[in-house]
């Protein structure tokens, strides 16, 4: 069910601990306590402080993105994935390659398509590094600790993390080159908006071919196909006759979406062309956290939302077909938006959208404040780090500090709750235990055993690799983490043998999502915008998976002997 995408996670995972309940397989206090988990609650508070606040509003990475992307194309792309692998060691993946999407999709140095799957994976090698640098790390750490063994430190990953992600950085700067060159002057690049325009009664276009009307002859745009009483047309001929209330759907240019200004009785997406194009252009990419997601625009209220109207559709390189306004939107979508004058003012913008427009900004901080922000988080890290003040307590003192200092708003935190999350891993842990209470580990224990008996305990450890492996690049990574943890544990009970080379298998294994876009939300925010196919991403991919892979599988061993 999490493979065929019906469902969410959260609603899968919350069924399957409550339905546990209910049969009496857990108790209703294990459920509830599952909840209050320090790990759990550790990550919470950090996807709370960092996602909202330490990049998306800090103007620093603004400030040197230019000096960052000069130059030749390999040293910029090798300087652009160092510092975001270092930065992902410490914050959150999406926080850093959401702040860096928009400067990359704006600048002219290097086309974008060359650098943005390049980012999404090295947000992941720094993740790797550390037990904050992704939220993976912090979720495998929350089933540690509920399995009663010492919590992970902080740097615990990084005697296998940084030689991996150093391997694999080198690694994707020849498998980069496999990246398409979508030019800002490749026509067929530009043409990748879907653009939905209905003919309304007494419209001057009625009664008259296309080729009358002049349509097929637009600047910049293209008319692809034409819905009419839900019957798709397509291609659309030259002398077909409009009738009231068609549906036109072109693909064009972003740059040229006023050629529809001109065709009085024209409206786009439900509003009159002349005023929707008379605002400000924007483009931004849905987020993962949006609840837009697998909605259509037809079942949302998106003028009131967000005081803005939806000009234009863009899923990668695929071509959307039918009506737009009944196609289920999706993470990574890039959507273009004519926006009022307080779109950037809504408070649900951040939740729902990484805003590419550079025209629009949203409120930054000072540099007092980034510094008093960034300090205060080194200082947490560094306190942790030498065992003198836990984790979560740091974290709590900041965050007290940052409210106090208003920094940080109630009114911020409660929009971006990761809600989602928590009852995924709450619910994951409550599923865990129940494993373990009625026996099912065991069963799992006893099966990898026959499996791999004749492999010895390495076989077995390369086996619950590759069973997260392909988790993750078939689910989402904390799914995978979820599901796969149970197993590397028991297996590593069954064999005598010790716990953390297991667990850093699930974790490492976790993270492995190279070679498709639907396994890792960074790689599902680059797809629009880097104009990507799911080739692109296999080619790029698979050299680094196999690096990857490598690397995990020799030193993990070493470094935790069995």
């Amino acid at each position: 069910m999490l493979i065929q995408g019906r469902f969410s996670p959260a609603v899968l995972f919350t069924s399957w601990a409550v339905g546990y309940v209910l049969l009496g397989v857990v108790e209703q206090q294990a459920l509830l306590g599952s909840f209050s988990n320090p790990a759990l609650i550790t990550l919470l508070v950090l996807m709370l402080m960092l996602v909202s606040l330490a990049l998306e509003r800090s103007p620093l990475l603004d400030r040197f993105s230019d000096a960052l992307l000069k130059g030749r194309e390999s040293l910029a792309s090798l300087r652009l994935m160092g510092v975001t692998a270092t930065l992902s060691a410490f914050l959150n993946n999406t926080a850093v390659v959401g702040s860096l999407l928009g400067v990359i999709s704006r600048q002219r140095y290097i086309p974008a398509s060359r650098l943005l799957i390049p980012l999404s994976y090295a947000s992941i090698f720094g993740g790797v590094t550390t037990l904050i640098g992704t939220s993976t790390n912090l979720v495998v750490n929350s089933f540690v600790v509920n399995a009663g063994l010492p919590p992970l430190g902080m740097f615990q990953f990084a005697a296998v993390g940084v030689p991996v992600a150093a391997l694999c950085l080198l690694g994707l700067l020849f498998s980069a080159r496999l990246l398409p060159r979508h030019s800002m002057q490749d026509r067929e690049a530009a043409q990748a908006y879907f653009l939905e325009a209905q003919v309304m009664q007494g419209s001057p276009l009625i009664g008259r071919s296309i080729e009358a009307n002049q349509l097929r002859s637009l600047d910049g745009l293209f008319l692809l196909e034409l819905v009419r009483q839900e019957r798709l047309l397509s291609p659309v001929s030259p002398d077909e006759i409009l009738l009231e209330g068609d549906i036109l759907v072109f693909t064009g240019e972003v740059e040229k979406v006023q050629a529809l200004q001109r065709f009085a009785g024209l409206q786009v997406f439900g509003a009159q062309a002349d005023d929707l194009l008379a605002s400000n252009l924007v483009e931004v990419v849905i987020s993962n956290e949006s609840e837009l997601a697998k909605r259509t625009l037809r079942e949302v209220d998106f003028r009131t939302m967000f005081n803005a109207g939806v000009v234009g559709i863009r899923r990668g390189q695929r071509r959307l077909t039918g009506q737009l306004g009944q196609i289920p939107l999706k993470v990574g979508d890039s959507l273009l938006l004519a926006v009022g004058a307080d779109f950037m003012q809504h408070r649900n913008i951040d939740r729902n959208f990484h805003v590419l427009n550079g025209t629009l900004q949203r409120p930054k901080l000072s540099n007092r404040q980034s510094l008093f922000a960034f300090t205060g988080f080194g200082a947490v890290i560094g306190l942790a780090a030498l065992g003198l003040v836990p984790l979560l307590n740091g974290l709590l003192i900041l965050l007290a500090a940052l409210l106090l200092s208003r920094i940080l708003t109630l009114s911020e935190l409660r929009r971006r709750f990761p809600f989602e999350l928590m009852l995924i891993i709450g619910s994951a842990l409550t599923v865990a235990k129940a494993l373990e209470s009625s026996g099912g580990a065991q069963l799992v224990a006893d099966t990898m055993r026959t499996l791999f008996d004749g492999y010895g305990v390495y076989g077995a450890f390369i086996g619950v690799f590759l069973i997260t492996l392909v988790l993750t690049e078939t689910v989402t990574n904390n799914a995978a983490a979820a599901l796969a943890f149970p197993i590397g544990l028991s297996t590593a009970q069954a064999f005598g043998a010790e716990p953390m080379p297991f667990i850093m298998a699930v974790a490492f294994g976790a993270s492995a999502c190279f070679m498709v876009p639907f396994g890792y939300q960074t790689h599902l925010m680059v797809y629009s915008p880097g104009r990507y196919r799911m080739l692109d991403y296999l080619k790029a991919g698979l050299p680094v998976s196999l690096l990857y892979s490598a690397g995990v599988l020799i030193l993990v061993p070493l470094v935790f002997p069995f």
